[in-house]
């Protein structure tokens, strides 16, 4: 199954000509969902290879702008571009903060906006430590308020599992998503999407050799079922399946300054890709926490913290222009971002990468487990 992961706007505050306003898609089998979408995230959608109508799910991480004002323009613009006699219409399932169901039925509404598609807003119900008093919103600013949305499904309130001190999103065949705290101006969370494992592939020669022919009892061993032979014979799945072939494992942090709890730590161990924020370079880590973001080096203590194979740095400064962009004689301060977590990461093997718009990850399948 490939899997991998576009970045849409990598840039923080505010959108610009060289870095789009926050929001990355991850896909896999053609199925496409959108981490954040910050102003102007349908105009990066045209430019890309990405098809917008492909978005299942969406991840708000926190309620700034940067990171929100784009969701009621893409919805509209997906809904322009769907075929009004489709039947049967997936419902889009939107993920966030307390306030974002709030948000959506007042913007649409206030707008007169009508969807062909139904849509549901599952919130996150924040703890008190995720930001400063100030920062905290109140209960009557973020109620709902009215009717649902024409369009609007009814969404779940997911509350902290104190026990795994993480949110349990969904499961679904493929992937298990489980979101965690982290530390902001207002709250803010990241989200963990863990690829379930498989079956190893079946040792084909071996399998002529002990005369089981193609047919059901391929797919039965592939299932982990025995199989009995004529002979009285009974093969074990293990027996013929090559070693497991562990999930993947994709982190992506919003905004934050440090994580709360052992709920981020605990998730992301071992993760193919970390994602995470760098506003500021480590120069400048005292303004950065003041405004609740974080340098490389911090960054890179949460890769290493985490023993990650890859740590992509993200949401830079507009200060900070792409490599790819940059003009003789300019000062080449992005690529001092990528050192500092390199510096930090020296010798543990982890491969740190800057994201730039429209860069794409592929994300390959772990080798088999070699424990059968």
């Amino acid at each position: 199954m490939t899997m991998d992961m576009t970045f849409l706007g990598t840039g923080s505050a505010y959108p610009s000509p060289h870095r789009g306003a926050s929001a990355l898609v991850l896909r896999s089998e053609g199925d496409c969902w959108l981490f954040d979408c910050g102003e102007g995230t349908q105009t990066q959608l045209m430019k890309s290879q990405l098809r917008a109508g492909r978005i299942t799910k969406v991840f708000i991480s926190h309620l700034h702008g940067d990171h929100l004002f784009g969701l009621p323009g893409l919805l509209c613009t997906v809904s322009l571009n769907t075929n009004p006699e489709q039947q049967n219409l997936n419902c889009v399932d939107i993920y966030g903060p307390r306030g974002l169901r709030h948000f959506l039925r007042v913007t649409l509404g206030l707008t007169g906006s009508q969807l062909l598609f139904p849509y549901a807003v599952h919130e996150l119900e924040p703890t008190a430590e995720q930001s400063p008093e100030e920062g905290q919103l109140s209960l009557e600013m973020t109620a709902e308020s009215g009717p649902l949305h024409p369009q609007e499904q009814p969404g779940r309130t997911i509350s902290l599992d104190v026990s795994t001190d993480s949110y349990f999103l969904f499961e679904d065949k493929k992937f298990v998503v489980k979101a965690f705290r982290l530390f902001h101006r207002i709250p803010s969370f990241g989200f963990c999407i863990q690829e379930h494992g498989r079956p190893g592939r079946l040792k084909t020669e071996l399998l002529k050799e002990l005369g089981v022919k193609p047919g059901p009892h391929y797919g039965r061993l592939k299932a982990g079922e025995a199989v009995t032979m004529e002979n009285g014979r009974v093969i074990l799945p293990q027996e013929v399946l090559e070693g497991d072939i562990p999930g993947r494992k994709v982190c992506i942090f919003g905004d934050c300054s440090s994580v709360l709890g052992d709920g981020a730590l605990l998730l992301c161990k071992g993760a193919d890709i970390l994602v995470h924020e760098a506003t500021l370079g480590d120069e400048h880590r005292e303004k950065a926490v003041d405004h609740g973001h974080s340098t490389p080096g911090m960054a890179a203590a949460v890769a290493r913290a985490c023993c990650v194979q890859r740590l992509v740095l993200y949401h830079f400064s507009q200060r900070y222009k792409p490599c790819s962009l940059q003009k003789e004689g300019d000062e080449d301060e992005v690529s001092e971002l990528k050192r500092q977590a390199e510096d930090a990461l020296q010798d543990t093997g982890v491969e740190v990468t800057l994201a730039e718009d429209f860069l794409t990850i592929p994300i390959p399948v772990r080798r088999p487990s070699t424990t059968n």
